[in-house]
């Protein structure tokens, strides 16, 4: 079965969360450059069949779009230009990096380590996908 791909995206760092061929496991895959990421999902592609994008949407607690959501939209146009044939799915993504942050801190992981920040977008990344998961799909 092909995979499904999650993206954390950010302006300095987009975090990648993959399931496993079955789609039963959200894993962290990597956190690369806004400006790497096309190459790298040609490259990862060449290897494994992706089924669907999972975006996070970035909204506000009062359920406003962030000011983060225009480069989230940027980056969707230039997926769905690239990929055409791959359906783009959004979950909000309120609280992902607190929820990363935590399971961080319980992981037991040293300070230096906890302040990775690019193992806190590619884990918020892993939650988007999760709760993507967790929807109920027709």
């Amino acid at each position: 079965m092909p995979r499904i791909l999650a993206f954390d995206y950010g302006t300095k760092r987009v975090g990648i969360a993959v399931t496993d061929p079955l789609q039963i496991i959200a894993t962290g895959l990597d956190t690369i450059h806004p400006k790497d990421i096309i190459e790298y999902l040609k490259k990862y592609m060449l290897t494994e069949a992706v089924e669907a994008f999972v975006l996070g949407d970035p909204i506000q607690m009062d359920g406003t779009p962030s000011e983060s959501k225009q480069h989230v939209k940027g980056f969707a146009k230039i997926l769905r230009r690239t990929f055409p044939d791959i359906p783009q799915f959004w979950i909000d993504e309120r609280f992902t990096s607190k929820l990363a942050h935590q399971a961080i801190m319980q992981s037991g992981l040293k300070k230096q380590d906890r302040r990775d920040k690019d193992r806190v977008d590619t884990i918020a990344a892993t939650i988007i996908l999760q709760y993507f998961m967790e929807q109920p799909r027709l």
